[in-house]
């Protein structure tokens, strides 16, 4: 008789492959012959297999009977390695792995962080990049006006894309004029682009691009000296600054098998919630990909099962295991006291934000185009002097005490003089080629390019007459944005720049978009210029050698605070100690959780929606969007307090984020009759959203989920849909505006005694969104449809139609210019009465909403 060892090893020995030359029926029987054998029975291994009529079945014992390896005390086929890694991956219908529905996210990149998701790794790493990658390729021109690419040429060809600015350029893309990357336009917003600033090329004051979208759990700051977003920028890594630094907390480091080094934050705090106070659980956790989970979880949204009926904190373990249950809990090790430690992970988390960039600049006179020329121009031209008092101030630099980017500020080796200035929240260092040391007995002017050849962006400066540029004459490995300004008529009144842009294949696609008209000499240009510059960076820096670098010094850093800075002490001992924070003397005073209710006893909450709905951060669900400007697919809906967005996961590298809008633009929602939400927002714009779920009740909880959200978050309300009877005359008893919005209903008509009312606002007649509506075709609709079905908002509680607060500000931004322009022959001292005016009546309307805190009354479930 055979041992059990050796049974075991029989049972896990993988069924051989069949033979190509045996028939599949022969394979079979081969297979159930041997298990025979070494089974002492006729019974086969493909018995032991579940029968397909008893999925159902979830009794222990009944599993047991069908695994031999739980008869015998081990790990089943259901624990196996291949079991784990089906636990990996997310559900089917899912994009990334899925947190507990009651986790609020921080930011865009915790809703796409998923621990076992590898990102893109740099596998040529002696390959040439950034310019480099096209400048090793054989020169196949013979006129400047000639592209580069070529079918003969391997690799990348380029993009086919010339200009008087510009040529095609193998591994490179480029952007000539009025691309925009966002994807069709969204109606919804188009109150938006009728209102410029002072710039014709300013075309959306409140809205800015989906790239430029981070955190959501705070509110984004408006432009301040600037009309152009930063895009691309990780401002949720300010999270453990905020949050944690300098703050009683908990970090745990630890080796995983599978996740490799990896860290964890924890800290308990409290916050006013909206009957006592609450106690927060925030968490930040690191693996060796630069995606970090952040985000935070109310103590009264756990299970009951996890929180305690006493005043002591959830432990470690317990909020481990429920929010992070990828993570092996037996490698984690509490962090040391050393200072250090919180050090290096502000460090590790601030590792891809830099609020200082330098930018090269080269100066390209008539008739030349190469790298070369450029370089060995030992003085600047009028117009190339007009171009950079433009740009920023010209500074000393023997002395100077900001950012100077590698230059010299104490011997003049590197010159005497610089262009410095800051755009937003940065400082921006140029190194200017006519400013650094020029070496007339060195034509490859190694000491300019030591500095432009690192840069990752760079102005190229044209005068009139230069050839076209192309990103094939330069040699860097570290260049991978090209800015191309040519000069019209300079030093003169009527100066005018055009401007092309050049990136490398593997940076993506980022904004401001480029407008089709020339700039003129203006501060406008030097605000797209920097704009541009630093969204480049920005861009770059996601993909390619830049990302590998970055992921090989997070590595490091975890690394070695899991080899250095970890104590003994597990996961289990210090849940037993509970030193997450001692809170619990604040918790008495803090009262109970409900009215005549003691902590952690009662109901699961005493609140009129569950808990989790006042959370700040994100809560996320997975839906299948329908949107006339969004392809048509499954996305992660967010909604935190702030924002609403929709994330698609495909498209992580070119920007995950597909749509955004303040939740205080959410005008309002209709219950689809296919179990989906229609949700309104901007100027009666609408997404159709459907939850992914196993079952209709299922879908129909989901909805009901999302709608709390937003009744907690926004101002908006349920749409009313009403059916309208023509009179005699054929006309339906109502006069609309332009906007939707209706002015004047007639006495004792059928459209007042269905409800319709001065104030109420159209946002879809027979069934298409108002706003993608012409007058022409809402006068053909009301006058020739066989039924006319309108969905409608009603007035607000003062009786007022209903606007989104972005439309509220860009009418109140109109106010204030008309007035300019009504009294701009007034002197200063009216100007200075005029700031003591009362409010305009938008202006008003603007304050009573960001103070506003009635929400809409829910909908009650038959």
């Amino acid at each position: 008789m055979q041992s059990d060892d050796l049974f075991v090893r029989k049972l896990r020995h993988p069924p051989t492959r069949s033979s190509p030359h045996k028939s599949p029926r022969e394979s079979k029987s081969l297979i159930a012959t041997g298990n025979s054998k070494h089974n002492g029975g006729g019974r086969s291994l493909s018995e032991s297999d579940p029968d397909p009529r008893e999925k159902g079945t979830s009794s222990p014992s009944a599993i047991r009977f069908k695994d031999p390896f739980l008869l015998l005390g081990l790990a089943g086929i259901s624990q196996g390695p291949s079991a784990q890694e089906a636990k990996e991956k997310p559900p089917e219908g899912c994009p990334v792995a899925q947190r507990p529905k009651s986790f609020a996210h921080h930011d865009v990149q915790s809703i796409l962080f998923d621990p076992f998701r590898k990102g893109e790794s740099e596998s040529r790493k002696n390959v040439r990049s950034g310019a480099s990658a096209a400048s090793q390729l054989r020169t196949c021109t013979s006129s400047p006006r000639r592209s580069l690419s070529s079918p003969e040429e391997p690799g990348d060809p380029g993009d086919g894309k010339d200009n008087e600015l510009l040529l095609s350029c193998p591994y490179f893309r480029n952007e000539i004029a009025g691309e925009s990357f966002d994807g069709q336009k969204d109606p919804g917003w188009n109150f938006c682009t009728s209102f410029t600033l002072h710039s014709p090329h300013i075309t959306s004051p409140v809205r800015g691009p989906n790239a430029a979208v981070s955190v959501l759990e705070e509110a984004r700051e408006r432009m301040r000296d600037s009309s152009y977003f930063v895009e691309y920028q990780d401002l949720g890594a300010l999270y453990y600054r905020k949050y944690f630094y300098g703050k009683e907390h908990q970090n745990f480091f630890g080796i995983d098998e599978r996740l490799g080094p990896v860290a964890i934050s924890l800290r308990r705090d409290e916050r006013e919630g909206p009957q006592s106070i609450q106690y927060n659980y925030r968490i930040v956790f690191r693996t060796t990909e630069l995606k970090t989970l952040r985000g935070s979880i109310l103590e009264e949204a756990f299970p009951p099962t996890i929180r305690t009926n006493s005043s002591r904190a959830i432990s470690p373990k317990k909020l481990l295991e429920y929010v992070i249950p990828e993570v092996s809990l037996q490698c984690l090790r509490l962090a040391s006291n050393s200072p250090k430690v919180p050090d290096t992970l502000l460090k590790l988390d601030e590792q891809g934000l830099n609020f200082q960039r330098k930018i090269g600049i080269l100066y390209c006179r008539a008739g030349q185009s190469s790298e070369e020329e450029m370089y060995n121009n030992e003085t600047a031209g009028p117009a190339f002097k007009e171009f950079l008092s433009l740009l920023g101030d010209e500074v000393r630099l023997k002395g100077f005490d900001k950012y100077r980017a590698q230059l010299d500020n104490k011997t003049d080796s590197t010159g005497t003089h610089s262009l410095y200035t800051r755009y937003q929240d940065y400082e921006i260092m140029f190194h200017v080629s006519t400013m650094l040391p020029y070496t007339a007995s060195n034509s490859q002017q190694l000491l300019r390019k030591r500095h432009i050849g690192n840069d990752i962006v760079t102005i190229v400066f044209q005068e009139p007459g230069a050839h076209p540029f192309t990103p094939k004459t330069i040699r860097s490995h570290f260049q991978h944005v090209f800015l191309v300004v040519h000069a019209h008529n300079p030093c003169t009144p009527h100066t005018s720049y055009s401007v092309a842009i050049s990136r490398t294949a593997d940076t993506q696609s980022f904004g401001p978009v480029l407008p089709t008209t020339y700039f003129r000499r203006s501060p406008e240009l030097r605000d797209f210029l920097l704009s541009k510059a630093v969204n480049g960076e920005n861009a770059a820096e996601r993909g390619g050698k830049f990302l590998a670098m970055a992921t090989r010094t997070r590595e490091e850093y975890l690394r070695d605070l899991a080899r250095d800075h970890a104590t003994t002490a597990t996961l289990d001992s210090c849940s037993s100690k509970l030193a997450i924070l001692s809170l619990s003397k604040k918790r008495d005073r803090a009262g109970s959780t409900g009215p005549s209710e003691k902590a952690g006893k009662g109901p699961r909450w005493t609140y009129t929606i569950p808990p989790e709905f006042h959370s700040p951060g994100a809560l996320v669900w997975t839906v299948r969007v329908l949107s006339s400007f969004i392809p048509e697919g499954i996305y992660l809906l967010g909604i935190s307090s702030e924002m609403l967005v929709l994330v698609d996961s495909k498209k992580e590298k070119e920007g995950a984020v597909c749509f955004h809008c303040s939740c205080r633009d959410v005008l309002g929602w209709t219950y689809s009759s296919k179990g989906g939400l229609d949700l309104y927002y901007g100027r009666a714009g609408k997404l159709g959203l459907r939850p992914i779920a196993g079952s209709d009740g299922e879908v129909e909880e989901e909805v009901n989920h999302i709608v709390k959200r937003l009744q907690v978050v926004s101002g908006g309300c349920e749409t009313r849909e009403i059916s309208l009877l023509r009179n005699g005359l054929g006309q339906l008893g109502f006069i609309a505006d332009s906007g939707g919005f209706v002015t004047e209903v007639e006495r004792f008509s059928m459209a007042e005694t269905v409800g319709l009312s001065p104030g109420t606002r159209l946002v879809a007649v027979c069934g298409q969104p108002f706003c993608s509506l012409t007058p022409d075709d809402v006068r053909s609709l009301f006058l020739s449809a066989r039924k006319v079905t309108v969905t409608t908002l009603p007035p607000d509680e003062s009786g007022k139609p209903r606007r989104c607060y972005s439309e509220l500000y860009v009418r109140s931004l109109q106010e204030k210019r008309v007035l300019k322009t009504s009294r701009g022959g007034e002197d200063e001292e009216e100007t200075m009465d005029r700031k003591a005016e009362p409010p305009s009546e938008t202006q008003s309307l603007l304050r009573t909403l960001s103070v506003q805190e009635e929400r809409t009354e829910f909908r009650v479930q038959q």
